[in-house]
């Protein structure tokens, strides 16, 4: 570890965002859920569905207990479920990291931010709104812009295009590795590695 590495640094929650259902799994929106879902077949949560509207579940990650949560009340208002379960367990909104797609960086581009404002996502909206700050840090995951012209709304809400697929579960991947090693080390040693230029 870096001296640039403080122990406020450490996170203490991973939240992935997406839209509970089937029918959203393998949406572009849901690349947080699906990059929490690798973090839990890595690190063996028990996730539970109980008192909070969201799967969550705690288990020692990297030597440290972490929270892994997936809200279930529709990405939109992801914060009524982050803002009730941070606040429960005591966790401040600047130790947790934030799993969300983005339409503004370049597809498959994977970029640890340390805080900053929802640039127009509704789900980090939301839980700006909920957790009363916008300093917390996030971990986005570029999905690219509409090719054939559909609305965005509608974009999000599919899967990758079929010649996106492979790139797609390469960044999903990268995503792990780098939620792995903010764990392991800090936010500012992985951000040093991995928002790099490929």
């Amino acid at each position: 570890m870096g001296d640039v590495c403080r122990s406020e640094e450490q996170i203490l929650a991973l939240i992935g965002l997406g839209n509970p259902g089937k029918q959203y799994e393998h949406t572009r929106h849901n690349v947080g859920f699906q990059v929490v879902d690798r973090l839990i077949a890595h690190y063996s949560p028990l996730m539970v569905e109980r008192k909070f509207r969201a799967s969550w579940g705690f288990a020692i990650a990297e030597g440290q207990k972490i929270l892994f949560a997936k809200p279930l009340t529709f990405m939109n208002n992801s914060g009524e479920a982050v803002g009730e379960i941070i606040k429960y367990f005591g966790i401040p909104p600047d130790r947790m990291l934030v799993l969300h797609d983005d339409l503004d960086l370049p597809f498959a581009r994977v970029r640890i931010a340390q805080r900053g404002g929802s640039g127009g996502h509704k789900g980090i909206q939301s839980i700006i709104d909920h957790v009363g700050s916008s300093d917390f840090p996030r971990l986005k995951m570029g999905i690219g812009r509409p090719k054939h012209g559909e609305p965005v709304e509608t974009f999000v809400l599919q899967p990758p295009y079929p010649e996106d697929r492979q790139d797609f579960e390469k960044m999903t991947a990268q995503a792990e590795k780098a939620v792995r090693a903010i764990l392991a080390s800090c936010l500012t040693d992985a951000m040093n590695e991995f928002n790099r230029r490929d």
